[in-house]
């Protein structure tokens, strides 16, 4: 092997966990001061949450939403330029022609929009006396792929309670993709039991690794996010793991790994 492909096989990805405000600005303003952190601590490839520019939950959905391109992405795409780096946009509350989206749009190192997925799989939940929640209520869903190239890998989009598809990260790697991300706002109820476990077993399923990007935990917030956010291993190991505080966890990923170990 080349120096310069072994070179390539080899990077950093930042999952940053972003404690989300009511001020759609200062959370704009602090996503792309992390994004720049990130950026100086070396990363290529970054990661930012769920609903990174909005409360999560159906009745913020309409007050927040954006056409695309918009305020939010405008700074994604500034951020992704000043930066030298490829952004998964976490997701923004999308609108297109009054049609409501949970949407992750992606971005190029010189700031080109790659893609925008829009969330497949709807939240509807409703555990009796823990948890009710309907993204359908206001929002619809997606029906297309995503994945994009980068000099390191393809990579496959899905936005949270897409995680919970197996399908989905199959045609992923079946497509050539070595990375999965999920940006996601897994619950009080449904995080502790389930989060990890979808994110090994999405890895190990398919001998791929995974990020997640959660927001950071806000007690005081009408849907209380577990945080956690983490990248696991083809192998299933948790390589990198934050708390429920806003931070950035960083992964350096190695695809010779994946080619030899897997």
């Amino acid at each position: 092997m080349s120096a310069l492909v072994k070179a390539m096989s080899k990077f950093r990805l930042a999952v940053v966990q972003l404690r989300v405000t009511k001020v759609k600005e200062d959370n704009l303003r602090r996503a792309r001061e992390l994004v720049k952190e990130a950026a100086g601590q070396g990363a290529k490839v970054i990661v930012l949450p769920e609903c990174f520019n909005s409360p999560y939950g159906t009745k913020f959905f309409p007050e927040y939403a954006e056409k695309i391109p918009g305020e939010s992405t405008e700074i994604l795409s500034e951020a992704a330029k000043e930066n030298g780096v490829y952004l998964v946009g976490g997701s923004i509350p999308e609108d297109d022609g009054g049609r409501l989206y949970n949407t992750c749009p992606v971005f190029g190192p010189d700031g080109a929009l790659l893609l925008k997925h829009r969330k497949i799989h709807l939240f509807d939940i409703d555990v009796p006396g823990k948890i009710r929640f309907q993204e359908s209520e206001t929002l619809s869903p997606g029906n297309s792929l995503s994945m994009f190239d980068t000099p390191f890998c393809k990579v496959g989009v899905g936005i949270c309670y897409d995680m919970r598809f197996a399908e989905l990260a199959q045609i992923y790697t079946k497509r050539g993709c070595h990375l999965l991300v999920y940006p996601g706002a897994f619950n009080m109820t449904t995080g502790p039991a389930h989060w990890e476990l979808l994110q090994r077993g999405r890895a190990v399923d398919n001998q791929v690794y995974v990020a997640t990007a959660s927001p950071a935990r806000d007690e005081t917030a009408s849907y209380v996010a577990w945080g956690h956010s983490m990248v696991v291993s083809p192998w299933g190991e948790v390589i990198s793991k934050a708390g429920a505080e806003e931070t950035v966890v960083y992964a350096d990923i190695d695809l010779q790994y994946l080619a030899e170990e897997c």
